[in-house]
């Protein structure tokens, strides 16, 4: 069993059996990542091919910290990247006519599963889902969220509103709906 440093430091030789074992470590937790942000898993499985390459290349550019930090970091710039690329190609509709009062249930999400909640976040329209996404997993504040997306500050904030809105109304018909039974 190597050490993350062993095997950072093999890939940085470019040694293939290192390789490997970092993409062993590391695979199915950026896979997660990649599935957060896309709709499908074709995409997803796209973005991490593309993320892992960069990883692998790049890695000599690595010079300390949390290494899954540093990978984490490729892995959603990657996919804000390939958000961009298509954003062109997909259907954009206008959600500002979400109800924006909706009463909070803070017990519907203690009756559902991690997993039931991420397929709700992935039902999200494109831009509220990549907001959340950013904002509520990652971490990143709406003024880095502005500048990664190219757009203003407040359009972060609306966006993550409408989301936070729009999942609390599904979330309410998931509780209505399994009430019913």
């Amino acid at each position: 069993m190597y050490s993350e440093e062993e095997i950072i430091a093999g890939c940085q030789m470019e040694k293939a059996s290192f390789q490997e074992k970092l993409y062993q470590l590391y695979s199915r937790r950026m896979m997660a990542v990649c599935v957060r942000y896309t709709r499908s898993r074709f995409e997803a499985e796209d973005i991490f091919h593309e993320a892992f390459v960069k990883v692998f290349r790049n890695i000599s550019a690595y010079n300390g910290g949390s290494f899954e930090g540093w990978v984490r970091r490729i892995f959603v710039n990657t996919a804000i990247n390939h958000y961009h690329k298509n954003r062109k190609y997909q259907d954009q509709l206008d959600y500002s006519s979400v109800e924006e009062s909706v009463p909070a249930d803070d017990d519907i999400i203690s009756t559902i599963s991690g997993q039931e909640l991420l397929a709700l976040i992935n039902q999200l329209p494109e831009g509220y889902r990549l907001i959340f996404n950013l904002y509520v997993v990652e971490g990143f504040n709406h003024r880095e969220i502005a500048e990664m997306l190219n757009i203003a500050e407040g359009t972060s904030k609306s966006q993550l509103a409408k989301a936070k809105s729009h999942l609390k109304k599904m979330l309410q018909k998931l509780s209505i709906s399994e009430n019913a039974d």
